[in-house]
């Protein structure tokens, strides 16, 4: 579901154009607004919607679930920190759904700088830099192996 804003209620701030990871939120240069510059290519991470204090950026629901014309709404309360989401079906049923708008509060999340840089066997291994100590656990869950016995 690609995101879009409405002009009307977007104030340029450029808080979406910050957060975006696919770099197609931009501020147009004459409106002073937001606009995605290419729908194809958005990730639907809505971090842009999260991030929006004006509430200008909605979603375009895709026509499997939603009528035709139809957005999904999307409801941001910062006070209860959280996002809601309220879907129409086409045979009417309504779903609605809330999360958090961030799991973690800004700025607690290290820069890749603030570790040391990963040893040359490390490119062998099946974890990813740092785990699982970066993902503060003791140890990553694991599958048995075929043929190991389980007790």
């Amino acid at each position: 579901m690609p995101t879009f804003a409405y002009m009307t209620r977007c104030d340029g701030c450029g808080q979406c154009v910050d957060i975006c990871p696919s770099d197609i939120m931009h501020i147009d240069p004459v409106y002073r607004r937001a606009y995605n510059i290419e729908p194809n290519f958005c990730w639907e991470c809505y971090s842009c919607v999260k991030a929006c204090p004006q509430h200008a950026i909605d979603v375009r629901g895709y026509a499997d679930f939603a009528p035709l014309g139809h957005s999904v709404r999307v409801l941001r309360e910062e006070e209860k920190g959280t996002i809601s989401w309220k879907i129409v079906y086409r045979d009417g049923r309504v779903k609605e759904f809330t999360f958090p708008i961030r799991t973690t509060p800004w700025g607690s999340i290290r820069p890749p700088a603030d570790y040391a840089p990963p040893k040359p066997g490390d490119l062998d291994a099946p974890t990813l830099a740092h785990e699982p100590e970066a993902l503060m656990v003791p140890a990553l869950p694991s599958l048995p192996r075929p043929g190991a016995r389980q007790e």
